[in-house]
This record gives structure tokens, sequence and C-alpha cells, in this order.
């Protein structure tokens, strides 16, 4: 089975984001008031095949887990869609 997964890798909200803060103080510049927090990530999309979705979601978290997101400064999500 063919499958896509659409990852979301974003920083805790306990840490300070310096480029959400640095987007946040720039916005003043282009005229644009109101808007008080940026938190910027990460955007993933994995091809994959497995046998199950079971299976595909057990991947897919590895792959976070050990490779895509740092667990100590960023949390993430992801949605599995079947081709």
């Amino acid at each position: 089975m063919k499958f896509i997964a659409e990852i979301d890798i974003m920083p805790h909200k306990e840490l300070l984001d310096p480029q959400g803060k640095t987007v946040v103080n720039n916005l003043k510049h282009l005229d644009l008031e109101g808007i008080h927090d940026v938190r910027i990530g990460k955007h993933v999309t994995m091809q994959l095949e497995a046998a199950s979705e079971a299976d595909a979601r057990a991947k897919v978290e590895t792959a976070c887990q050990k490779l895509l997101a740092n667990p100590i400064m960023e949390h993430f999500h992801f949605t599995l869609l079947e081709q």
C-alpha cells in the first residue's frame, strides 16, 4: 500500500522562536498591525509504502522521532493518507 504523510514539526511553545520573533518585529514595517505571535516550523511531505496503515504510521513515527524532529526542542504531528 502507498501512503503520503504530511508532517508538521514545530518548536515547543515554552521555547523562544527567534525566526518567529523576527517576523513579528518586521511585519510592522509592512504596515501589518495586530499580529502578536508567529511560530515558524517545518512541513515535510513523505511518500512511503507499507503493508498496512499501522505499519505506515510506525514508520513515520520512527522517522520523526529519530531523524526529522529534535524531541528536546520540537514536537511533531502528522496525517497519513492512503494513495
